[in-house]
Parts: structure tokens; sequence; C-alpha cells
């Protein structure tokens, strides 16, 4: 799951997108108020752990924005401002959850998931599609009851077609779902992810629409 993380506190920074990596995110970190409304509008994030008291930006401000300009990312507000009116405000302009500071890192983690399932309908933690079931907390992959060994990319991939499932995704999407920053993207990496996929689980979950980009069935097509 690719996150953006907005916290201007370098030592809090660090750690968070430490610990989220470790448990499988992939964390794009900004510090101040605008560079988090730029990333928020152009790019593609599953969900967005916001800080209020930004440098150049106030948090809410860039909530503000982002909604009026209909960018439907789920967002966290993870802050220390405490008070009643400051959660009101936060999520009635469009907050999706609101947490104080400090916060355990894995309930932080179970949050973005729950925020996740929800933007994208789903309602157990636990995806399905038709014999494979992916756990995104436990990090497993199972087909027919049987664990498949996954490679982290692997993994990350078929979460976001899980996510996605009868949707047709482009190969531009599956790349912002699978790097992060400045990480280079060979021009055949998805085919290649999407290829040991169709290996481990079978030809028919994943279908190739031609010059358009992949979709992953929910229900197997009868012949």
């Amino acid at each position: 799951m690719h996150i953006l993380l907005v916290e201007d506190d370098p030592l809090l920074g660090d750690g968070l997108r430490a610990g989220l990596r470790q448990l499988g995110f992939r964390v794009d970190w900004v510090r101040d108020g605008q560079a988090a409304e730029s990333e928020l509008r152009t790019q593609s994030y599953a969900a967005a752990v916001l800080d209020l008291g930004l440098p150049l930006k106030d948090g809410i401000d860039v909530l503000t924005a982002i909604r009026r300009a209909g960018v439907s990312v789920p967002v966290l507000v993870m802050t220390a401002r405490d008070a009643v009116p400051d959660r009101i405000k936060a999520l009635d302009i469009g907050a999706d959850d609101y947490v104080i500071k400090p916060i355990d890192l894995h309930e932080l983690a179970a949050r973005l998931r729950s925020l996740v399932r929800r933007a994208y309908g789903q309602s157990q933690e636990s995806l399905t599609a038709q014999d494979v079931v992916l756990d995104p907390a436990a990090h497993s992959v199972s087909k027919n009851g049987e664990a498949v060994a996954l490679s982290t990319r692997e993994f990350d991939l078929l979460y976001a077609f899980m996510l996605n499932a009868d949707r047709v995704l482009s190969r531009e999407q599956l790349e912002q779902h699978l790097y992060s920053w400045g990480q280079e993207v060979e021009s055949n990496a998805v085919e290649v992810h999407i290829h040991n996929l169709r290996r481990k689980l079978g030809n028919g979950l994943i279908h190739t629409v031609r010059g358009v980009g992949y979709i992953l069935l929910r229900e197997s097509q009868k012949p």
C-alpha cells in the first residue's frame, strides 16, 4: 500500500516511515503543507497521514484545498491537537479519521488498512477473489487454503488488483501502487510481476485488456 506521510518533526517522521515500511507500506514523506497539497493533487496514493501543525500551510488548509479540488484520497489526521472543536472541524471538512499523538504503530497501520478497505467498498479485512485469499495484516496469500509465497512486489501488485477487483487498471496505475519516489521502474516490470502471479495463482485470475491494461476477476469466467 502506497501512502503519503505528512509530518514536519524529523525524528517522528523518520520513525514512522521506517516502522510503516517494516509493516509492508510504501511511504513517501513530506514535511510541509505546500508539498503535501502538491503531492495529493498530482500523485495517486492509497491513503495519507496528515499532521495539522505544518510549516508553510496548515494541515486544515491542506485538507480543505484538496477536498475542494475533488481529491478523494482517504486522510487520517494524526496530530497533537486534542480539543474537540479541532476534531469536529477536521472531520467535517473531509478527514476520514482523527487520532491524537502518540499512537501505537500497529494501530496506525490497522486504521490505514481500514480506511483503504472502506474507500474501495471492502467490508472484510481479508480480500477474496475466486479461490485466492489475501490478508493484508498478516501479509499472507492462500489459494484453495494452501499458502502461496509471493515476493513483496507480487504481494503489493495482487493487493492493488484485489482492492480494484473487476476494474481495469493501466500499467501506469499499477506502477503508482508499486513504486515510491526515486525508484527506477523497468519498462516491463509490471508485466514480469503479473507473469509470476499467473504462474503461482493460475491464469484465470488476472486478464489482459489489450491496449488498456489488466483486470482481476472476482468470479471465475465460465467456459
